[in-house]
Protein backbone atom coordinates (compact mmCIF):
# COMPACT_ATOMS: atom_id res chain seq x y z
CA UNK A 1 0.00 0.00 0.00
CA UNK A 2 1.28 3.42 -0.87
CA UNK A 3 1.84 6.19 1.69
CA UNK A 4 1.43 8.80 -0.54
CA UNK A 5 -1.01 11.36 0.41
CA UNK A 6 -4.35 11.78 -2.06
CA UNK A 7 -6.59 14.38 -2.32
CA UNK A 8 -10.18 14.79 -3.49
CA UNK A 9 -10.43 18.41 -4.33
CA UNK A 10 -12.37 19.27 -7.19
CA UNK A 11 -11.24 21.94 -9.56
CA UNK A 12 -14.20 22.22 -11.76
CA UNK A 13 -13.65 21.98 -15.83
CA UNK A 14 -14.80 26.72 -15.76
CA UNK A 15 -12.58 27.02 -12.95
CA UNK A 16 -9.80 25.20 -14.64
CA UNK A 17 -10.27 27.71 -18.02
CA UNK A 18 -10.54 30.72 -15.54
CA UNK A 19 -6.89 29.80 -14.17
CA UNK A 20 -5.34 28.67 -17.28
CA UNK A 21 -5.91 32.43 -18.50
CA UNK A 22 -4.86 33.68 -15.38
CA UNK A 23 -1.67 31.96 -15.58
CA UNK A 24 -1.23 32.88 -18.77
CA UNK A 25 -1.13 36.39 -18.47
CA UNK A 26 1.91 35.82 -16.02
CA UNK A 27 3.76 34.61 -19.04
CA UNK A 28 6.05 32.14 -16.61
CA UNK A 29 6.91 28.78 -18.31
CA UNK A 30 6.16 26.18 -15.45
CA UNK A 31 3.40 28.25 -13.33
CA UNK A 32 1.22 26.40 -11.20
CA UNK A 33 -1.14 27.34 -8.82
CA UNK A 34 -0.83 26.60 -5.09
CA UNK A 35 -3.89 25.04 -2.77
CA UNK A 36 -3.11 25.95 1.27
CA UNK A 37 -5.45 26.22 4.09
CA UNK A 38 -4.46 28.83 6.77
CA UNK A 39 -5.14 28.48 10.55
CA UNK A 40 -6.89 24.76 9.19
CA UNK A 41 -8.78 23.39 11.68
CA UNK A 42 -9.98 26.25 13.41
CA UNK A 43 -12.95 28.84 13.38
CA UNK A 44 -10.78 31.08 11.52
CA UNK A 45 -9.87 28.87 8.50
CA UNK A 46 -9.15 30.31 5.53
CA UNK A 47 -8.82 28.45 2.27
CA UNK A 48 -5.91 30.18 0.13
CA UNK A 49 -4.39 30.09 -3.20
CA UNK A 50 -1.52 31.04 -5.22
CA UNK A 51 0.87 31.60 -8.10
CA UNK A 52 3.06 28.50 -7.49
CA UNK A 53 6.63 29.71 -9.62
CA UNK A 54 8.68 26.90 -10.93
CA UNK A 55 11.33 28.38 -8.35
CA UNK A 56 8.71 27.81 -5.56
CA UNK A 57 7.60 24.23 -5.54
CA UNK A 58 8.02 22.46 -2.74
CA UNK A 59 8.73 19.03 -3.35
CA UNK A 60 6.20 17.94 -0.32
CA UNK A 61 3.76 19.34 -1.90
CA UNK A 62 1.08 17.02 -3.47
CA UNK A 63 1.03 17.53 -6.84
CA UNK A 64 -1.93 17.08 -9.08
CA UNK A 65 -2.01 17.52 -12.98
CA UNK A 66 -4.68 18.92 -15.05
CA UNK A 67 -4.17 20.01 -18.59
CA UNK A 68 -3.12 23.39 -18.73
CA UNK A 69 -1.41 23.65 -15.55
CA UNK A 70 -0.60 21.61 -12.37
CA UNK A 71 -2.19 22.22 -8.99
CA UNK A 72 0.04 22.06 -6.31
CA UNK A 73 -1.57 20.98 -2.61
CA UNK A 74 -0.05 21.88 0.85
CA UNK A 75 0.48 18.33 2.18
CA UNK A 76 -0.71 19.21 5.76
CA UNK A 77 -3.80 20.72 4.21
CA UNK A 78 -4.51 17.91 2.56
CA UNK A 79 -7.40 16.47 5.55
CA UNK A 80 -8.77 19.99 5.42
CA UNK A 81 -9.50 19.66 1.67
CA UNK A 82 -11.10 16.78 1.97
CA UNK A 83 -14.46 17.11 -0.08
CA UNK A 84 -13.25 20.79 -1.49
CA UNK A 85 -14.61 22.16 -4.52
CA UNK A 86 -13.12 24.72 -6.59
CA UNK A 87 -15.63 26.28 -9.06
CA UNK A 88 -16.20 29.64 -11.45
CA UNK A 89 -19.17 30.91 -12.64
CA UNK A 90 -20.28 34.02 -15.28
CA UNK A 91 -22.67 36.72 -14.03
CA UNK A 92 -22.82 39.77 -15.64
CA UNK A 93 -20.12 41.40 -13.58
CA UNK A 94 -17.70 39.00 -15.15
CA UNK A 95 -17.77 36.21 -12.58
CA UNK A 96 -16.82 34.86 -9.46
CA UNK A 97 -14.20 32.09 -8.32
CA UNK A 98 -15.89 30.19 -5.51
CA UNK A 99 -13.59 28.12 -3.12
CA UNK A 100 -15.92 25.83 -1.23
CA UNK A 101 -14.15 23.13 1.40
CA UNK A 102 -16.42 22.38 4.11
CA UNK A 103 -14.03 20.24 6.22
CA UNK A 104 -11.17 23.69 6.12
CA UNK A 105 -12.51 24.12 10.50
CA UNK A 106 -12.93 21.01 11.18
CA UNK A 107 -9.80 19.77 13.58
CA UNK A 108 -8.81 16.42 12.21
CA UNK A 109 -8.92 13.35 15.23
CA UNK A 110 -7.30 10.26 15.10
CA UNK A 111 -7.34 7.12 16.66
CA UNK A 112 -5.53 8.34 20.21
CA UNK A 113 -7.44 11.91 20.37
CA UNK A 114 -7.99 13.34 23.47
CA UNK A 115 -11.38 14.27 25.19
CA UNK A 116 -10.39 18.02 24.17
CA UNK A 117 -9.70 17.14 20.61
CA UNK A 118 -12.87 15.03 20.34
CA UNK A 119 -14.81 17.56 22.04
CA UNK A 120 -13.62 20.26 19.55
CA UNK A 121 -14.61 17.97 16.87
CA UNK A 122 -17.79 17.52 17.53
CA UNK A 123 -18.19 21.44 18.09
CA UNK A 124 -16.72 22.56 14.74
CA UNK A 125 -18.12 19.77 12.67
CA UNK A 126 -21.81 19.56 13.87
CA UNK A 127 -22.48 22.16 16.50
CA UNK A 128 -21.34 25.10 15.69
CA UNK A 129 -23.10 24.68 11.92
CA UNK A 130 -26.31 24.67 13.81
CA UNK A 131 -25.15 27.78 15.79
CA UNK A 132 -24.29 29.66 13.29
CA UNK A 133 -27.90 29.96 12.16
CA UNK A 134 -28.40 32.62 15.09
CA UNK A 135 -24.98 34.23 14.34
CA UNK A 136 -23.48 32.25 17.41
CA UNK A 137 -20.71 29.67 18.24
CA UNK A 138 -19.27 27.87 21.28
CA UNK A 139 -15.96 27.40 22.52
CA UNK A 140 -14.51 24.84 24.51
CA UNK A 141 -12.84 26.13 27.36
CA UNK A 142 -11.62 23.47 29.78
CA UNK A 143 -11.84 20.22 30.66
CA UNK A 144 -12.33 19.57 34.75
CA UNK A 145 -11.88 16.18 35.83
CA UNK A 146 -13.17 15.21 39.71
CA UNK A 147 -14.85 12.48 41.59
CA UNK A 148 -17.76 13.11 39.56
CA UNK A 149 -16.69 12.73 36.06
CA UNK A 150 -15.62 14.65 33.27
CA UNK A 151 -16.60 18.35 33.03
CA UNK A 152 -16.52 20.42 29.81
CA UNK A 153 -16.12 24.01 30.30
CA UNK A 154 -17.61 25.44 27.14
CA UNK A 155 -18.00 29.57 26.50
CA UNK A 156 -20.81 30.54 23.96
CA UNK A 157 -20.19 34.07 21.76
CA UNK A 158 -22.18 36.23 19.19
CA UNK A 159 -25.86 35.74 19.25
CA UNK A 160 -25.66 33.13 21.55
CA UNK A 161 -24.32 35.31 24.34
CA UNK A 162 -26.73 36.76 25.96
CA UNK A 163 -29.24 34.73 24.20
CA UNK A 164 -32.16 33.46 26.80
CA UNK A 165 -32.71 30.18 25.08
CA UNK A 166 -29.46 29.65 25.52
CA UNK A 167 -29.63 27.39 28.71
CA UNK A 168 -32.42 25.33 26.61
CA UNK A 169 -30.12 25.19 23.74
CA UNK A 170 -27.34 24.12 26.03
CA UNK A 171 -29.25 21.33 27.67
CA UNK A 172 -31.16 19.83 25.32
CA UNK A 173 -28.75 20.11 22.03
CA UNK A 174 -25.50 20.54 22.92
CA UNK A 175 -25.00 18.84 26.17
CA UNK A 176 -26.73 15.57 24.58
CA UNK A 177 -25.10 16.06 21.66
CA UNK A 178 -21.54 15.66 23.11
CA UNK A 179 -22.50 12.66 25.56
CA UNK A 180 -23.96 10.96 22.64
CA UNK A 181 -20.83 11.49 21.08
CA UNK A 182 -18.30 11.67 24.23
CA UNK A 183 -19.68 8.88 26.76
CA UNK A 184 -16.93 9.34 29.30
CA UNK A 185 -18.33 13.30 29.71
CA UNK A 186 -20.41 13.56 32.87
CA UNK A 187 -21.48 16.75 32.53
CA UNK A 188 -21.60 20.22 30.45
CA UNK A 189 -21.13 23.88 31.71
CA UNK A 190 -21.49 27.18 30.25
CA UNK A 191 -18.89 29.86 31.65
CA UNK A 192 -20.39 33.00 29.42
CA UNK A 193 -22.12 35.62 31.18
CA UNK A 194 -25.16 35.94 29.98
CA UNK A 195 -26.15 39.54 31.34
CA UNK A 196 -24.80 41.20 28.19
CA UNK A 197 -27.68 40.64 25.95
CA UNK A 198 -26.80 43.29 23.22
CA UNK A 199 -26.27 41.02 20.35
CA UNK A 200 -28.56 38.14 21.54
CA UNK A 201 -31.12 36.44 18.89
CA UNK A 202 -33.37 35.32 21.73
CA UNK A 203 -34.13 38.51 24.97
Amino acid sequence: MSDTPTCNIIITESAQTYLAELLAKQEVEGIGVRIFVEHAGTPRAECCMSYCQPDEIDEDDLQIPYPAFVAHIDTPSIPYLLDAVIDYNKDRFGGQLTFRAPNAKVPQVGENASIEERINYVLQSEINPQLASHGGHVELIDVIENEAGKTAVLKFGGGCQGCSAVDVTLRQGVEVQLKQQIPELTQVIDETDHTKTDNAYYK
